[in-house]
């Protein structure tokens, strides 16, 4: 749990852009894992559910920064 929580906040921590950039690896990566795990090469079943995750910690910090804005 301890982990969760340090990795929400260096999200929180990382610009707009880098959430962007980042966004865009890690479904770059879950594209890859679910290919893998198509063709039975996969190494880390754990990590499709870690990749899933974080991509929708993303998007909910880029909807709360919205939602900031426009109230703003």
């Amino acid at each position: 749990m301890a982990k969760m929580k340090n990795a929400v906040e260096d999200l929180r921590t990382k610009s707009d852009d880098q959430l962007t950039a980042a966004l865009t690896e890690l479904k770059r990566e879950q594209f890859n894992l679910r290919f893998q795990a198509a063709t039975n090469q996969l190494e880390a079943p754990s990590r499709i559910r870690e990749v899933r995750r974080t991509i929708a910690q993303i998007k909910t910090l880029q909807t709360e920064r919205a939602a900031a804005a426009a109230k703003a």
